[in-house]
């Protein structure tokens, strides 16, 4: 598709590609950059981990909340989640399988992500939603279809973050259960719009097992 965000620069970074065992596809979120989110990643880093970061047109991947009408945020919407297509199969022409992907966001990046994941089910390597969740006025589980086949899923937020409702973490995560994802979920009491250590250290372990 053509899109706002086709034709904008994919970030890699981490293990060279030819040596690589498995990949971190990582989506940024609102005002951010695909190069802030790889100096994030590297508090996940593992020998044979490649990153790939793709770049949303002027660091926002879609105009309004992710709560508000799927049509008001087109073609943003749509094209970001092409963008995080392309940056998989980025990974998959490098011969890493997508079971051996995790898909990771934060903020407007894990909605996306948390999207893509959910509108695409097979089996990757993981799902990290930090502060996220699915994208729309509301959730309608009959919408979502497929098998993620046992795939791991975390999904953390704080349980009063100002930018994402409490339960729309909770819809999210029952979609993820009926399509058959490990899903963990963790709210974090009190915690501002952010990701910390807990989080931080959950992601790790995730890396740590498609490599360790």
């Amino acid at each position: 598709m053509t899109g706002p965000h086709q034709d904008r620069p994919l970030v890699t970074a981490g293990a060279p590609l030819d040596a690589a065992e498995a990949a971190l596809v990582l989506v940024h979120g609102r005002g951010s950059t695909a190069g802030s989110i790889v100096q994030m990643a590297d508090e996940f880093h593992r020998h044979g981990v490649a990153y790939f970061a793709p770049q949303a047109a002027r660091n926002t991947w879609y105009p309004n909340r992710f709560t508000a009408p799927v049509e008001s945020n087109e073609p943003g919407r749509s094209s970001g989640l092409e963008a995080i297509d392309d940056a998989v199969s980025e990974a998959n022409d490098a011969g890493i399988p997508t079971e051996r992907v995790i898909v990771l966001g934060f903020s407007q990046g894990a909605c996306l992500a948390c999207e893509y994941v959910a509108r695409n089910p097979r089996s990757y390597g993981g799902l990290a939603v930090l502060s996220g969740g699915l994208i729309g006025e509301s959730i309608d589980r009959g919408d979502y279809q497929g098998d993620l086949k046992g795939t791991p899923v975390f999904l953390g937020c704080s349980d009063v973050d100002p930018h994402i409702p409490e339960e729309r973490v909770h819809q999210s995560a029952e979609v993820f259960q009926q399509l058959d994802g490990t899903v963990v979920k963790r709210l974090y009491e009190g915690m501002s719009h952010s990701i910390n250590q807990d989080e931080r250290e959950y992601v790790s372990g995730m890396v740590a097992d498609l490599v360790e």
